[in-house]
């Protein structure tokens, strides 16, 4: 059963959240460099039953959590709060997310390039908001966080493969390698068909034209 969490808890919880990831990414400068390539984008874990937001932004400097963001957003993951929680549980997140009832909008690979960033940082999502929230919410919120940006370096391998899969054999939107290169060969094919018949047609216009001369 979900707990309501109050705002003002929220906030506080996310604070304390934020300075844990901010003090992991001082013992990885090599993450914060890489974060940084992200900075002005905005990730966005919409919880609707309970009804509950959270938004991630990497900067220069580090990572900033929010509970409200009114600009654009890069890339959101929605759902209720029973998907986060059977995602963050999942042995293959990657197809959990794919396959699952969660609605992924926006900028997958930026997604995908977040999630290896914090997969590869020493966080306990769940200490700083069973801190300030107490251990039902507290947990529930880090279920939430863990679900939408904490899969695994080997879930990230499996999600960006599955998305490729699904762009290329799913939902058709680009052919598979071998179909571009089976096309291209038939299209260099044509065209050296195109050129024999042009310079044949070319011979046979000589030959009429020297024929009534």
């Amino acid at each position: 059963m979900a707990i309501p969490i109050d705002p003002v808890a929220h906030t506080a919880a996310l604070a304390a959240l934020e300075a844990a990831l901010n003090q992991a990414l001082t013992l990885a400068p090599e993450g914060r460099a890489e974060l940084a390539t992200l900075a002005g984008s905005v990730f966005a874990v919409q919880c609707t039953k309970p009804e509950l937001h959270v938004y991630l932004q990497p900067t220069e400097q580090g990572i900033r959590l929010m509970g409200v963001h009114e600009g654009d957003i890069t890339t959101s993951v929605r759902g209720e709060a029973s998907d986060f929680t059977e995602l963050a549980s999942s042995a293959d997140p990657a197809a959990t997310l794919i396959n699952g009832k969660l609605e992924l909008r926006g900028d997958s690979g930026a997604l995908i390039q977040l999630q290896t960033i914090l997969s590869n940082l020493d966080v306990d999502w769940e200490a700083p908001l069973v801190s300030t929230l107490g251990d039902v919410a507290g947990h529930q919120l880090a279920e939430l966080l863990r679900g939408a940006f904490n899969w695994g370096k080997q879930a990230t391998e499996s999600l960006a493969r599955q998305i490729n899969e699904f762009i290329h054999e799913e939902a058709r939107l680009s052919p598979p390698p071998l179909e571009l290169e089976d096309y291209y060969r038939d299209v260099q094919d044509l065209v050296m068909r195109v050129e024999r018949l042009a310079s044949r047609t070319q011979r046979l216009r000589k030959r009429l034209q020297s024929q009534k001369s």
